[in-house]
């Protein structure tokens, strides 16, 4: 962990396009929070800028460290000098940071998406399987964050039938890959549905998933927060399951960030949430 003591404190995230990030948004909330004196910038670094970032960031000691985002994950992973194991397995790592000139990462999605699901869905993972829409990128966090949390069966779900068997390869038992005609079937007194894919960002205004099947506890989460309801949410709603968007997961993932860079550990509160929702607003 770095010093708190020390005076200056400035972090970022970087990505590009960066703009319309609300990483700043948050850690600023934060850094009033706890009257640190200290800043947190987005910064648009393209993809072939991103080797000479790294280097000023080893070389020149002006940031304690900072977030990645899009689509900068995989690379920073391969030019950080000491990615954790968290980031390995994903292969893709959104926080780092610099000690001794060494650049060292982690992944906290994962964490993210736990901590959203423990504070809007008390006891989640005291199930003994999950429903996963899609097997990208975004995926192998939430994998990640089930598997490691004991739910036995895992069920990844893609239209494209050899990328959820990649999936399964990967992180061996208990995976299992599916295509979509497996979907109702496994939907059948199921428990916890988790979409990592695109549906509902473009605009769509219904789901062709029927939720009717699932357990009547179930629980229903979207890892994307624009919009705040997706479709998939919308219906499960209607269908009187437990919804939990996609919002949690990025103010929670801040946090381990935040911590090192700062020296202090933040709590994600109903001010934050709202704060950002109102940013959300304005740019819709």
């Amino acid at each position: 962990m770095i010093d708190s003591r020390e005076t200056e404190k400035k972090a970022f995230v970087i990505g590009s396009p960066i703009r319309h990030s609300r990483s700043p948004l948050i850690h600023s909330y934060w850094l009033k929070q706890f009257g640190l004196a200290g800043s947190y910038q987005a910064i648009d670094v393209p993809e072939a800028e991103l080797e000479t970032f790294f280097s000023d960031l080893r070389s020149k000691g002006d940031y304690r460290g900072g977030n990645v985002t899009l689509p900068h994950k995989e690379r920073a992973y391969h030019l950080a000098d000491e990615p954790d194991e968290l980031s390995r397995e994903i292969g893709a790592a959104n926080t780092i940071w610099v000690e001794e000139g060494r650049i060292k990462a982690t992944n906290t999605d994962s964490y993210g998406f736990a901590a959203n699901l423990d504070a809007r869905a008390p006891g989640w993972d005291k199930i003994g399987s999950v429903v996963i829409l899609g097997a990208g990128g975004a995926s192998r966090a939430v994998i990640q964050a089930v598997r490691n949390r004991g739910i036995g069966e895992i069920h990844v779900v893609n239209r494209t039938l050899p990328r959820a068997q990649d999936l399964a390869r990967h992180f061996g038992s208990p995976v299992f890959a599916h295509s979509f005609a497996a979907l109702p079937e496994l939907l059948r007194g199921s428990r916890l549905l988790i979409n990592t894919t695109s549906l509902g960002m473009h605009g769509e205004t219904a789901v062709d998933i029927d939720l009717s099947v699932m357990a009547p506890q179930a629980i229903v989460t979207d890892i994307v927060y624009v919009p705040l309801e997706t479709p998939l949410l919308a219906e499960a709603r209607r269908q009187g399951l437990t919804t939990v968007d996609g919002l949690g997961m990025l103010l929670h993932q801040a946090v381990p960030g935040f911590e090192t860079w700062f020296g202090q550990r933040p709590v994600v509160d109903d001010n934050l949430r709202n704060l950002v929702i109102a940013d959300m607003g304005k740019t819709a």
